[in-house]
């Protein structure tokens, strides 16, 4: 694979990564602790209410930390796939399925950038 091409890649997953960043920030804290983990934050709303109005914005707050759970766990992943392509540029392993060690084609590349299998590979995995 040519060097232009990688290096444009390069930018759009560094690109993608502070984007995803950017958006986990907004509602997790990265775990010190463990590699390409987030911790969704508890949302703590402004109660200056009392009595059965302070449970329901309690039970609110619940609701949305729940919430963002299924959507920090999407973000990790995309996340850890883009850290684990840039690894992948640095090692000039770019662009080779991991399974068949096959070129990935450009078009797939141009579409899903992170990608580390070929589609012959990601059908026979589903079958």
């Amino acid at each position: 694979m040519e060097k232009a091409f990688i290096e444009s890649q390069k930018k759009r997953l560094e690109e993608l990564k502070e984007k995803l960043e950017k958006q986990l920030k907004s509602f997790a804290k990265k775990d010190e602790e463990v590699k390409d983990n987030w911790k969704s934050k508890f949302p703590l709303f402004d109660v200056a209410e009392s009595g059965s109005s302070q449970l329901e914005i309690a039970q609110d707050e619940v609701e949305e930390y729940l919430s963002r759970l299924p959507l920090e766990h999407v973000l990790e992943l995309r996340l850890r796939d883009i850290n684990s392509a840039l690894e992948r540029i640095g090692i000039n392993r770019y662009g080779r399925c991991e399974e068949c060690k096959a070129e990935i084609p450009r078009e797939r590349l141009n579409i899903h950038p992170e990608a580390k299998i070929c589609l012959n590979c990601q059908k026979r995995s589903r079958e």
